[in-house]
């Protein structure tokens, strides 16, 4: 299993670092490496999230830095795919229940 970015994904990621970049230069960094080293156990465990309202997609919470990542997986591909990441306390896209 591999991991595809859509766009927006890759586009989530990098506001998230240039947003903290802005307080803590050193810490966008650790954070960006960190969501994506989370990210990591989808490709040998791509069940792993927890299922949400919207057909197909599911929701992995990283495990330091605690950011939503929403995807779904394309068993044909071989890929989960990261629809978006996002911080807790914004609006969420796709709802729990």
């Amino acid at each position: 299993m591999k991991l595809r970015f859509t766009p927006r994904a890759v586009q989530d990621i990098t506001d998230i670092a240039d947003y903290i970049r802005a307080e803590n230069p050193g810490a966008a960094e650790n954070v960006r490496a960190a969501i994506l080293e989370s990210l990591q156990s989808l490709v040998l465990f791509p069940s792993l999230g927890r299922l949400q309202s919207v057909e197909g997609v599911r929701k992995l919470v990283t495990r330091k830095y605690k950011y939503l990542v929403y995807y779904s997986v394309n068993e044909p591909g071989d890929e989960a795919v990261i629809l978006t990441v996002q911080h807790p306390a914004r609006d969420r896209i796709f709802a729990d229940e």
